[in-house]
């Protein structure tokens, strides 16, 4: 990997998202170095889905980052995002399928994001089933709270649907 290309890829990560300008610029010179950094394609899709809402071309740029690194494992959990925010569910699932297998990955974020996906698709009940799975590869406090969190949320709306159900059958 090309020192130069990391100090300006380090330099746009740093500055992303509180500093767009000047990590649009370190990034363009990352990409400049190096047009098929996974990494860098990754950051630059971020900037799309997360920042910009535009996620089609966050897709292009996502595609074109695993493309490049197969195996990275920063780019699926931010490219899942995407897809589920784009209503994109079922390339979302295949992609959680395939990122389930790159070693190294964070299981718990894999089985955190097809929670959320479930949640999407109005699946409440597989949405816990899968948060229950993600506490399994948990490894520290927070990621541990997080799921303690969702899976609360989750069942909130389970218990507003049924008393809807309720109130519409004794009316």
């Amino acid at each position: 990997m090309n020192l130069t290309k990391n100090k300006y890829y380090f330099e746009a990560l740093d500055c992303f998202p509180y500093n767009l300008p000047e990590c649009l610029e370190a990034l363009n010179y990352a990409l400049s170095y190096d047009p098929e950094d996974a990494d860098a394609l990754c950051l630059m899709a971020r900037i799309h889905s997360e920042i910009l809402k535009d996620y089609e071309t966050a897709k292009k740029y996502f595609a074109e980052a695993m493309m490049h690194d197969v195996a990275n494992i920063n780019t699926p959990e931010f490219y899942i995002n995407c897809l589920i925010n784009n209503e994109d569910f079922e390339e979302a699932e295949k992609l959680i399928n395939y990122s389930s297998k790159i070693k190294g990955i964070d299981q718990s974020v894999i089985w955190i994001l097809r929670s959320y996906l479930s949640e999407k698709r109005g699946n409440f009940i597989n949405a816990i089933h899968f948060l229950e799975k993600a506490k399994k590869y948990c490894f520290n406090s927070c990621s541990l709270e997080h799921i303690k969190e969702r899976k609360k949320f989750v069942k909130s709306k389970i218990i507003k649907k049924k008393s809807k159900k309720k109130t519409k059958e004794t009316d």
